[in-house]
């Protein structure tokens, strides 16, 4: 049984094909990957691939069974890139895709959500056996960028009181692999988010505990909060982007309680004290 990852030298990707070390013989993982030297440390098949080049596509997935399809990394270009796998796939003879969506996809105001309910829809069409992930929001989105909040002594946004339900991508990577590893997922859609819900607020709190400094959290309106990023340095689609994520937090599109990761996986979702706790370390 041969598993196929794309993106494999992706955050999650990686992450992805360690969880399936652990769980099937090195010898059955590829990764799929546009430069197979950035996986060689990972010691797994490594082909050439890459999500824009649909004609390179079908040759390189001959002989694999199950593929993940990561979803691409460029907002806007991702629906055609992951048009180009699936009919790739589809050539090659894959008996089943798992494809990483979003939470609550189909009802969610991101403007992530387009692009994954495209794919979803193009992969019922295909007639190809797949799962749907619907991943939540990354606990990484914040934490990554948690020595700025530190150096600002505040921690800014648009969220107001929403509720997020995030979880790691190590989280995630477990969920991806468990799924690919086992038998009778086909037409499943898993809602998969963490454990523990958790406001802005209740973030910049647990900041302050763990590092013994007062880091308020204040909100601010779309427009403010945008143009303070763009202030800070980020390009101005990305600080968009970013804002209009905040204010979906607020209408709810980052929650969920319905515990569909942790039970997959096995054991509890990352906490968010344990997330801080590590990115500090």
């Amino acid at each position: 049984m041969k598993i196929a990852v794309t993106g494999a030298s992706g955050k999650l990707g990686r992450l992805v094909i360690e969880e399936l070390k652990e769980r099937t013989s090195a010898e059955n993982i590829v990764a799929l990957v546009r430069n197979p030297q950035k996986v060689a440390d990972l010691g797994v098949e490594a082909r050439e691939f890459d999500y824009d080049q649909a004609a390179q596509q079908s040759t390189t997935l001959k002989g694999v069974d199950k593929l993940l399809l990561i979803s691409g990394n460029e907002i806007g270009k991702r629906l055609p890139q992951h048009i180009n796998v699936i009919e790739a796939a589809k050539n090659a003879g894959i008996k089943t895709i798992v494809y990483t969506s979003l939470l609550k996809a189909d009802s969610s105001t991101l403007g992530l959500a387009g692009e994954h309910i495209g794919t979803e829809e193009v992969l019922k069409k295909s007639g190809i056996p797949h799962v749907i992930l619907r991943n939540g929001w990354y606990t990484e989105n914040y934490t990554e960028s948690l020595q700025a909040v530190i150096g600002l002594g505040t921690l800014y946004g648009s969220s107001g009181d929403g509720k997020i339900s995030s979880a790691t991508r190590g989280d995630y990577a477990a969920a991806a692999a468990t799924v690919l590893t086992s038998e009778g997922q086909e037409g499943k859609v898993y809602e998969l988010a963490g454990d523990e819900a958790f406001t802005m607020s209740d973030y910049a709190a647990e900041i302050s505990r763990q590092t013994g400094k007062d880091i308020p959290y204040v909100n601010l309106p779309e427009s403010d909060y945008a143009q303070a990023l763009i202030k800070s340095g980020l390009p101005e689609g990305l600080a968009q982007f970013l804002a209009s994520s905040h204010v979906s937090t607020e209408k709810g599109d980052l929650f969920d309680d319905g515990h569909q990761l942790s039970k997959l996986i096995g054991r509890p979702s990352t906490s968010l004290s344990e997330a801080i706790s590590a990115a500090l370390a």
